[in-house]
């Protein structure tokens, strides 16, 4: 298969993906948050296919994107007033929220759950190609399986080139990480995955919102994973990734006393110049949103670049955005985490 390439910007470029989809082929598409390998979500056979391209597991369930709120109502069995309630405060933005799914939606989307996860995107470009499909979308990342995400669409060509039909350059993602995933099919609501809106922002909202174990450790073992991004080792590296907990200077000390071929750091801006290894930065230390905006980027340079066997990372702080920053590396990292004091 050729994968054609194509700028958002040019004349037939959202229709030409358009009818791809509609005729249930694959499309890397731009959104705010990562670009996402698209289908028709109402199609269980065009959606399997993204399971193939990504050799992504069929029970890792996926986010199914709208470009009007009320195409929830197809989705889903009911809208209670807290969705709304998130939907008038975030939506379009990068929030998913997790309803009992109506009978439109295949079990190939939902992994056999009773549930559904939805978006509403704000970036126009992903809106204007589930416009000119006439259907929602399913979308997770459009990448291999296990890789880092993609926040370009020449990270999606480097993953997908022969494996789906074209892809659709948006330009570089605004947000970085994928989106804030919220379940309301139980109460009170759960976080499951952080990621652009924080969890005192839905809180904000919502009053009590609880927190998934599984954000900040592994999946127990028999758990069925509710949301994507739960149950796998993701968004790795080939390089073995291990975070550094402690302060800066334990960071480099223990850097340092490791230095050897092969070993990198993931660092914050500045902080390369006492190293004694190759090491790529990806943002400022107090800046989650920058943090965000640029880790995968840093983790696919990490291989690409450096060509990194062990990467050292410095651990984020696990507070607003920061708990999303956190949740993605330490899911890179294999939860493997060393307390440097």
């Amino acid at each position: 298969m050729q994968t054609r390439f194509l700028k958002a910007d040019a004349p037939g470029a959202v229709e030409a993906v358009a009818a791809i989809l509609q005729d249930g082929g694959l499309v890397g598409i731009p959104t705010e948050t990562v670009y996402g390998l698209a289908a028709n979500a109402l199609d269980g056979t065009a959606v399997a296919k993204i399971f193939t391209a990504k050799g992504r597991p069929m029970d890792n369930p996926l986010i199914v994107h709208i470009s009007h709120f009320e195409q929830i109502y197809e989705l889903v069995r009911e809208v209670p007033e807290s969705a709304k309630k998130l939907a008038d405060r975030f939506w379009p933005g990068p929030l998913t929220i997790i309803l009992p799914k109506s009978a439109q939606i295949p079990d190939e989307v939902s992994a056999g759950l009773d549930t559904v996860a939805v978006r509403f995107p704000y970036h126009p470009v992903a809106r204007a190609v589930i416009d000119a499909a006439g259907v929602p979308l399913a979308a997770p990342s459009a990448n291999l399986s296990g890789h880092p995400s993609p926040t370009t669409a020449a990270h999606v060509m480097n993953d997908m080139d022969g494996r789906i039909e074209a892809v659709l350059d948006g330009g570089p993602c605004s947000v970085g990480v994928e989106s804030t995933v919220l379940t309301l099919a139980e109460q009170p609501p759960r976080l499951l995955r952080p990621g652009g809106i924080t969890l005192e922002q839905l809180k904000s909202v919502l009053g009590r919102v609880e927190m998934d174990d599984a954000v900040l450790h592994p999946l127990a073992n028999g758990k069925r994973a509710a949301s994507p991004g739960m149950k796998y080792k993701h968004y790795s590296p080939r390089a073995n990734v291990v975070i550094l907990d402690g302060s800066l200077e334990h960071y480099i000390d223990y850097v340092n006393t490791h230095a050897e071929d092969g070993v990198a750091a993931l660092c914050y801006d500045g902080e390369d110049t006492a190293l004694r290894v190759p090491a790529i930065c990806y943002g400022g230390e107090k800046d989650c949103g920058e943090q965000a905006r640029e880790l995968f980027e840093a983790l696919r340079e990490l291989d690409e670049r450096l060509h990194a066997k062990t990467v050292y990372a410095r651990c984020p702080e696990p507070k607003g955005v920061g708990l999303a920053v956190y949740n993605r590396l330490i899911r890179a990292a294999g939860f493997e985490v060393i307390d440097v004091g």
